[in-house]
């Protein structure tokens, strides 16, 4: 394989020094970042008689290729399928747009949409009545766009045999009328056991294929080399073994295998021990299970987050894992060397969760260890200083905190703590490594934009909001780092991916311009015109082509 020189451009290493004139990269790896002329002398000398392409880059700005620390590679994909509700700021908007689906789909056997934001329809009560007015003569699933609750038409719940006699599991719940009848509306765990299973069982290995397929092609398309998929489950993890043995694989995955809580624990043990066994058979540079993921709570959105203190309405949320279950998983996980990530968004799962890691820790003794805890909206400086000292990752996610959906966020929380959600800066200060990354398809994946709104607090989706706690914002270079050398760091994977250091895959990307010297605008506007993966180019494109990959807007930055 030749080896390559590139020059004229301005290289963010997300290491030190942080700025570089050259790159040299000889197959897979890079093997020089510096200065031009010892560039030029260490690619002259790579071996006698190989050929040096130099590769003139245009002034352009080259990044590490950006590491999403937390997203569902193969439900971003199928969500690009279906009815697209980002944006619909209404009941009768949802309506129109899934009418129109359903029109423009005759031959679909379900209506499919995503991306609805509570608050849009009246009183936060969805109903399946308000669904069938529009489709009723097949199921209607409408995901929430957090994906912690769904709303079924009553086609939909005939189907999956939901009725007032079905009883919701620990976590969940089941929204029911005056008269005991199901409403349509299913949150948490009630969703994930009882619709999820119907959903997923439902789609072809072919299409696994096609959904794992349409995500990559998003990554390569906006910057994304590596991502860790939080929420593995066997089919998928089928998906991502076809197209590494196939080499259409594009992005490094990284995943956490799903446990979910079990009224036995011994099935909980099972989980984990499930989980080990397939870190030990993937274990490669395209693909390794590296951990499990855990629902401590839900979200503020639908008052299922675990708070210590009551929601504006006055209503606490259990957690879905108290600590007395998720400890004995988490020391199992811990002594099994996996990376353990807990989803905990209110305060009180916060402290669950890093209970259980303190657990762990006293169980198995010291040793190396990169437990995280994703989300961590609702979270007190205490508990901040906590998970710090015991060097567990805060994986965050900016997008979330974008002023443009944080009406309903604010409004169920309805005191004080709006002025300390998302504080990433706190992280940092304390010392804990901060991971970003989208959870998408929750949100969209494309990097730039959602470094948009980690440097400035402001909306990538409607910019002239007022910021969201605009003394949160990060410096551009620091919120690009936590979004490729921390994010790889989160996965145990420092010494391959995620910044630009000879040894490390030659994974990066090059942006039509440099966004580091323009207003925070730019970061809307730029395009990733070239991905290289493993130093093979894997996407290119005219600056306009690429920007229209990049669109601020939810559905346009996920189709």
């Amino acid at each position: 394989m030749a080896s390559t020189l590139y020059v004229n451009a301005r290289f963010f290493t997300a290491d030190q020094p942080e700025w570089a004139e050259a790159l040299v990269v000889d197959g897979d790896r890079i093997v020089y970042v510096g200065d031009e002329p010892t560039a030029r002398r260490i690619a002259g000398g790579l071996a006698a008689g190989a050929e040096v392409i130099e590769e003139d880059l245009g002034g352009r700005l080259v990044l590490p290729g950006f590491v999403d620390a937390h997203a569902h590679i193969v439900g971003t994909g199928e969500a690009a399928g279906q009815a697209d509700l980002w944006g619909a700021h209404d009941l009768a908007e949802i309506q129109r747009r899934l009418a129109r689906w359903a029109a423009e789909n005759p031959e679909a056997t379900r209506v499919r949409a995503q991306g609805w934001l509570p608050g849009t329809v009246p009183g936060g009560a969805p109903t399946r009545h308000m669904l069938d007015e529009v489709v009723s003569d097949r199921p209607v699933y409408v995901q929430t766009y957090d994906y912690h609750s769904i709303w079924l038409n009553t086609a939909s719940l005939a189907e999956l045999g939901i009725d007032r006699d079905t009883v919701a599991p620990a976590g969940g719940a089941i929204a029911r009328d005056e008269a005991g009848d199901p409403t349509g509306y299913i949150d948490e765990t009630a969703m994930q056991q009882l619709v999820w299973p119907a959903l997923d069982g439902g789609a072809s290995d072919d299409e696994r294929d096609r959904f794992l397929a349409a995500a990559l092609a998003g990554y390569r398309a906006t910057g994304v080399t590596a991502a860790t998929d939080m929420g593995l489950d066997e089919a998928d993890l089928a998906a991502m073994v076809r197209a590494e043995e196939a080499g259409t694989l594009t992005a490094r995955i990284s995943a956490h295998y799903r446990v979910y809580r079990s009224e036995d624990p011994a099935e909980n043990l099972a989980q984990v021990a499930r989980a080990a066994e397939l870190a030990a058979r993937h274990d490669s540079p395209w693909l390794r299970v590296v951990g499990i993921k855990v629902m401590v709570d839900g979200t503020v959105d639908g008052c299922t987050a675990a708070l210590g203190r009551p929601y504006a309405d006055g209503s606490l949320a259990d957690p879905i894992w108290d600590l007395e279950s998720l400890a004995p998983v988490v020391a199992a996980a811990d002594a099994a060397g996996l990376q353990v990530a807990m989803h905990a968004i209110g305060d009180e799962a916060v402290r669950i969760a890093i209970s259980a890691v303190e657990r762990a820790v006293a169980a198995n003794g010291p040793k190396e260890r990169r437990h995280r805890i994703e989300h961590l909206e609702v979270v007190e400086e205490a508990d901040i200083a906590r998970l710090a000292a015991l060097g567990i990752t805060a994986s965050m996610q900016p997008v979330h905190a974008d002023p443009a959906i944080q009406a309903n966020w604010r409004a169920k929380l309805g005191d004080e703590r709006i002025e300390r959600g998302f504080p990433w800066p706190e992280m940092t200060d304390a010392g804990a490594a901060l991971a970003f990354g989208t959870d998408s398809p929750t949100s969209p994946y494309a990097p730039l934009p959602n470094m948009f709104v980690a440097s400035t607090r402001r909306s990538a989706f409607d910019p002239s909001l007022e910021p969201n706690i605009a003394h949160y914002a990060l410096p551009l270079g620091d919120a690009i780092t936590h979004a490729t050398r921390d994010a790889a760091w989160s996965s145990r994977a420092e010494n391959h991916i995620g910044r630009l250091a000879a040894g490390l895959f030659a994974d990066f990307v090059v942006v039509d311009r440099n966004v580091f010297d323009g207003p925070a605008e730019e970061l809307l506007d730029a395009a990733i015109v070239r991905t290289v993966v493993g130093g093979r180019e894997v996407h290119t494109a005219a600056a306009h082509t690429a920007a229209a990959a990049q669109s601020p807007d939810p559905a346009g930055a996920t189709r």
